[in-house]
């Protein structure tokens, strides 16, 4: 499934530069190689910084697939339970948002899986479909409905009246209900400092931020900023570069934005764009989950590795 670096034709991927800063962040202009293609609806990529890998799911084709270098696209795991969201734990362990189920679940090292929350008040989760881990070990998540309808999951009725953000303790404890006024909850990120979270909502078409205490309840939740432009594409995916910039998915492809929520452009994606992570050893090369397809593109600052 490897097609090589897109040149010229309709494939070309362009920038779009609000602000001069845009070319040091991410730069002036940039290839896109595609490394897979033929799925329904990729998501959940995720990069392993010491093994070298990279997972990324197919949620209707109800997959998590693995791409290194050595060899290419395999299958990591089938049925995946239509796995969206992907992150490792403090310890290395692969946690999964899982559609089908209304799961949120964790692998061990022998490949035992692990029920870490499915029920909020002795009703089912919507669909858990984003997921970050706090340095502390604490698990954050968003739960909007998108696996209860045709394609993207199971279609049965909502049993939850609210679309909620979560905290779980450490190593699955008790289960918190932190915010429940979103209408989409999608992707979420920790600052740097992990002092502020934050949260966007694709149906809003914005993103908010959080104050985090010091026992991970979430304070003072105020718009942050907004994803603006031409094109297809919502809030969805969404994380934090190693010098703060926050990059988020929306009209066009990926939104770059400065600490103070500047928008300095936007990496226009040939297709609609679901989520990215950085991966390779310096954490400089951008994977991007896009429809039906894997992309890759370099940019000048780093990401943050995960664990």
């Amino acid at each position: 499934m490897i097609d090589g670096t897109l040149r010229g034709e309709g494939a070309t991927v362009n920038v779009e530069i609000r602000r001069r800063r845009f070319a040091s962040v991410v730069g002036a202009d940039i290839e896109f190689e595609r490394i897979g293609t033929g799925y329904l609806f990729t998501e959940g990529p995720l990069w392993h910084p010491h093994e070298r890998f990279l997972l990324f799911t197919d949620i209707p084709g109800n997959c998590i697939n693995r791409w290194s270098r050595e060899q290419g696209v395999t299958t990591f795991r089938r049925p995946s339970q239509m796995a969206n969201g992907l992150t490792y734990d403090r310890r290395g362990r692969l946690i999964a948002c899982e559609h089908a189920t209304s799961r949120v679940t964790r692998t061990e090292p022998g490949g035992a899986i692990t029920v870490l929350a499915s029920h909020f008040d002795r009703k089912a989760l919507n669909s858990p479909n984003d997921v970050v881990v706090k340095r502390d070990g604490a698990i954050y998540f968003t739960d909007p409905p998108y696996g209860r309808v045709e394609f993207y999951g199971v279609p049965r009725p909502q049993e939850l009246t609210f679309q909620g953000v979560y905290r779980l303790e450490p190593d699955g404890g008790a289960l918190t209900l932190l915010v429940d006024d979103f209408d989409r909850p999608n992707g979420l990120c920790f600052s740097p400092d992990e002092r502020r979270l934050f949260v966007n909502d694709t149906n809003r078409g914005h993103i908010r931020v959080f104050d985090v205490g010091p026992n991970g309840t979430l304070t003072n939740g105020r718009v942050w900023a907004e994803t603006q432009g031409e094109g297809k594409g919502v809030p969805d995916g969404m994380k934090i570069d190693s010098e703060g910039h926050l990059y988020c998915t929306g009209p066009g492809g990926i939104h770059v934005f400065d600490p103070e929520a500047a928008c300095l452009g936007v990496i226009r994606v040939p297709e609609d764009t679901a989520n990215f992570t950085w991966g390779d050893d310096d954490l400089r090369s951008l994977f991007i989950a896009a429809s039906t397809s894997l992309y890759r593109v370099r940019v000048q600052v780093p990401g943050r590795p995960v664990f």
